[in-house]
């Protein structure tokens, strides 16, 4: 059966975010995730997770100033040296954590930069964040999101994806499969996990069109994980979805899929 873990960024907004782990293992949660730890020190949130036996799954490494509406550094020219320190700082939270994958957002394009120079930035950035993190013992992600959601996302397809993996060389650096963001761009999803599998580190879910939990809207989740099962994957499947209620309400689709 499938793994799931709960994104706290989205999940349980009804508390504290430090009160979320509780409420994640409460509700029968083994493993959270979340966007960025950085707002918290590294030692609360280690206590929170040993607190209620839970595993720190994954979260993003630096993405700029969020509020202004940065969405990652990896592939902007101008924010190199950025994007490397926040590499270390995630680092360092991950060590603390315990966590074994990190993410590096590929961020948005900037309005009228050359192609050429933003894939070379973007690859050069990934080929040393998959270095530094694989000497920590620790995996380097990817993500493919879709441009309704975030228009201008550097990062939007498989087959994208694919091209930056075997440009950069890395053995260290791994797909993280949202299947919310996948349906959107392209659909198509068991042949399309099943193919990516071997580079498959992470999955995340949500139901389309609303981005709530499965059984609100298109996808059929119960053929999707029995699919996966099938197929072996032995990683987590993080619930970055919003609850059309609230979180507890909205738990019941659990019951048949863990």
């Amino acid at each position: 059966m499938v793994q799931l873990a709960a994104n706290l960024s989205m999940m349980f907004n009804e508390v504290d975010f430090l009160d979320r782990f509780s409420a994640a293992a409460e509700a029968g949660f083994k493993g959270v995730e979340y966007l960025f730890p950085y707002d918290f020190s590294a030692d609360d949130l280690k206590s929170r997770l040993d607190e209620n036996n839970l595993t720190q799954v994954l979260f993003n490494t630096p993405a700029g100033d969020w509020d202004a509406g940065e969405r990652g550094l990896a592939c902007n020219p101008a924010r190199v040296d950025d994007f490397r320190e926040g590499v270390a700082k995630a680092i360092d939270y991950a060590k603390t954590l315990g966590c074994e994958q990190l993410h590096c957002m590929a961020g948005l394009a900037p309005e009228g930069a050359d192609a050429g120079e933003l894939r070379e930035t973007y690859v050069d950035n990934l080929r040393y964040a998959a270095n530094e993190m694989g000497s920590a013992g620790i995996k380097c992600l990817i993500e493919m999101i879709n441009t309704r959601d975030i228009p201008g996302f550097y990062l939007n397809t498989s087959a994208q994806a694919e091209e930056i993996l075997a440009a950069v060389g890395s053995d260290n650096l791994f797909l993280q499969y949202d299947i919310y963001h996948m349906q959107i761009m392209e659909g198509d999803l068991a042949p399309t996990i099943e193919r990516l599998l071997p580079k498959i580190a992470h999955m995340q879910l949500a139901d389309t069109p609303g981005r709530n939990e499965p059984g609100t809207g298109e996808i059929n989740y119960g053929f999707l994980f029995a699919h996966i099962d099938k197929l072996g994957y032995k990683g987590w499947i993080g619930c970055e979805y919003k609850p059309a209620t609230t979180t507890g309400e909205g738990l019941g689709w659990m019951a048949a899929h863990t």
